[in-house]
């Protein structure tokens, strides 16, 4: 998968190890009733806010792991047990969700 960097530079995401934000949109709708993808969100580390969708996304941990497309810093967890979808947001200073118009 390729995808393009703030500046635009094209980045092959499958050599990095990651995935964008967008892999999140499959479980994260089952506990949001938005596309939480196009939500705006700041790190807590260095401030950089962007989409949802920009995060860097690994699959390889126990759950989904997305970090800072700027800095690396682990914005949010994801992990779908039996019962319950667990959410771990401590590395992002706020999440903006478009409720589109009213």
């Amino acid at each position: 998968m390729t995808s393009v960097e703030p500046g635009g530079r094209e980045v092959d995401d499958t050599d990095a190890g990651y995935v964008d934000g967008n892999a999140l949109a499959g479980p994260l709708s089952e506990v949001f009733a938005v596309d939480v993808t196009t939500a705006t969100c700041r790190c807590a580390n260095c401030g950089c806010t962007g989409p949802l969708a920009r995060l860097h996304v690994y699959k390889h941990a126990p759950g989904l792991v997305a970090r800072c497309q700027q800095c690396g810093s682990v914005m949010l967890r994801a992990t779908r047990t039996r019962d319950a979808v667990w959410l771990d947001m401590s590395g992002a200073v706020s999440l903006a969700i478009p409720l589109g118009e009213t």
